[in-house]
């Protein structure tokens, strides 16, 4: 991350601190891990509170096309930083809830930074609803933790039919985190 990047996520942390949660920016590591299963022949990616970019650089240094890549983000200062720094790149500013909206089809997954756990369950819900509504039969919600348990609560990982695997711990991550990736069943 750059250092303007640095000081842009920093000033946004004090000034929104309701829209910006993590104590500090999601390290290389966590990013790649994020990206890691990403595959440019399977179809576009949205991604979910793309902040100053950390992860879209991971995406696309996964392989996909900045035309492939649609970000969702909040924070007006972020969005303009992200069309600033990755040009071609889809970027919308709305909220993750309404990422079913998104004018995208067949998506290969949905790679989130929002801190999900913090949010209340009907946002998650429509989060979810919204991710299972534009990927493709196969396809993964990706979202890292900082905590134990899985990052979507159990009553809409019930009411989807979701499973999901984890990674191992990123210790240098701060704070350390782990990955997981959801998939809805049938």
């Amino acid at each position: 991350m750059a250092t303007s990047d640095f000081a842009l996520f920093m000033g946004q942390l004090f000034r929104k601190p309701h829209q910006v949660v993590a104590l500090a920016p999601s390290s290389k590591g966590l990013c790649a891990e994020m990206a890691a299963e990403l595959d440019p022949a399977k179809g576009p990616v949205i991604e979910l509170g793309a902040g100053t970019g950390n992860i879209t650089r991971a995406i696309l240094d996964a392989g996909i096309a900045p035309e492939d890549c649609h970000s969702i983000e909040m924070n007006p200062d972020f969005c303009d930083r992200l069309r600033a720094n990755f040009p071609g790149l889809n970027v919308y500013q709305m909220s993750a809830g309404d990422c079913g909206d998104l004018p995208v089809e067949n998506v290969q997954a949905v790679v989130s930074g929002l801190p999900l756990l913090s949010m209340p369950t009907q946002l998650q819900r429509d989060i979810m609803t919204g991710f299972a509504s534009k990927v493709q039969p196969g396809g993964d919600y990706v979202q890292f933790t900082y905590g134990p348990k899985p990052p979507v609560t159990s009553v809409v990982r019930d009411e989807l039919n979701l499973t999901w695997r984890k990674s191992g711990k990123i210790w240098w991550n701060m704070p350390p985190a782990r990955v997981y990736r959801f998939r809805q069943q049938g």
